[in-house]
């Protein structure tokens, strides 16, 4: 009885407390309290040696399981990490295919099964056993499309009476509603045993203004689809380079620690899923390329145009090796990494 009587009052003071902190725009106050309501325990952790539970820091979870079977710690992370993504989009445009916390295809085309099939045809292969988010109402045909595919969650706007019906024939895929998510903190936060960081949100895309560096320059289409490339890098876990042809990813390399890798992960699965679309391609990187070497591997396999941050102290070489191939570079001059 003591520890639930000492539990209501601590988390209703860390409200007060991080109310108070809000209203003052202390960012990072000397002490720090953290409050959650337990949302439910999940079937495991991160592996099923672990055990995990889920907690909200306010009264609603704002995402609706509407089917299927429980969620484990890893579906949470890959759902958020979806949403993340979709809330980036303009409304009721995307589609987004997660796989262990990183997107492995991204579309925003107009038309609902384009923008699936874009996606998928990415990686296919990574998309397997996946996560995919919708950032609409799933109509019929769009239900049809991915009864084909074994996805572990269906994440929605909403789903059609024609639709559930169909998606429902599998008894253990989760049908997700997250029409009434949004993203509200403005913190993140990592754990390390009894310590942990703190920091903004990343909420920002270009902190400053384009600069195109090279002497080809961008049309209105070319620069659209670089923008793309470099919001959909933002959310790759670095060193993440991402390939775009128009409004969808045909190539992603994430989490490697050489840039280089990365290049030659993003360009390899390009080759192997839609060669048709890598020529005249375009690259995002979301930190600078060290040396030229990492162009010059985009460069071979078609792509067009590269948006980076800038900032290298190589930046002339990769530069030259840019005007050299006649290919457009712009600088954003600011960083994504994601760790």
């Amino acid at each position: 009885m003591s520890a639930k009587a000492f539990g209501l009052t601590a988390y209703y003071d860390s409200i007060v407390s991080n109310w108070m902190n809000h209203q003052l725009n202390i960012k990072f106050p000397e002490k720090k309290t953290i409050h959650g309501k337990l949302v439910e325990n999940l079937r495991y952790g991160e592996n099923p040696h672990q055990k995990g539970s889920l907690y909200k820091m306010n009264t609603n979870l704002d995402i609706k399981k509407i089917h299927g079977k429980k969620l484990s710690y890893n579906n949470y992370n890959d759902i958020y990490s979806a949403l993340s993504i979709l809330t980036s989009f303009k409304k009721d445009q995307g589609t987004v295919i997660i796989k262990h916390a990183n997107p492995c295809g991204v579309s925003v085309e107009k038309n609902q099964i384009k923008s699936f099939k874009n996606a998928l045809n990415c990686d296919p292969v990574s998309a397997f056993g996946g996560v995919v988010a919708v950032n609409s109402i799933i109509s019929k045909k769009l239900a049809l499309e991915l009864d084909k595919i074994f996805f572990e969650i269906i994440l929605s706007k909403g789903f059609s009476k024609d639709a559930l019906k169909i998606l429902k024939r599998k008894e253990k895929i989760r049908l997700i509603n997250f029409n009434k998510f949004s993203l509200l903190n403005n913190k993140n936060y990592l754990f390390f045993e009894n310590s942990f960081l703190a920091q903004d949100s990343n909420n920002i895309l270009f902190k400053n203004k384009l600069r195109i560096v090279t002497k080809k320059k961008p049309s209105l289409k070319l620069l659209n689809s670089l923008k793309f490339a470099f919001n959909v890098c933002k959310f790759v876990k670095s060193n993440a380079i991402v390939l775009v042809s128009n409004k969808s990813t045909i190539g992603i390399g994430s989490g490697q620690p050489s840039r280089l890798d990365s290049c030659k992960i993003a360009s390899n699965k390009a080759l192997e899923f839609v060669p048709d679309k890598i020529i005249n391609s375009v690259a995002a990187s979301d930190a600078f390329f060290p040396f030229a070497d990492g162009i010059e591997e985009l460069i071979k396999v078609g792509v067009s145009a590269i948006i980076q941050p800038g900032g290298s102290i190589n930046d002339a070489e990769v530069i030259k090796a840019a005007n050299n191939a006649g290919i457009v570079m712009a600088f954003t001059g600011t960083r994504h990494f994601k760790h």
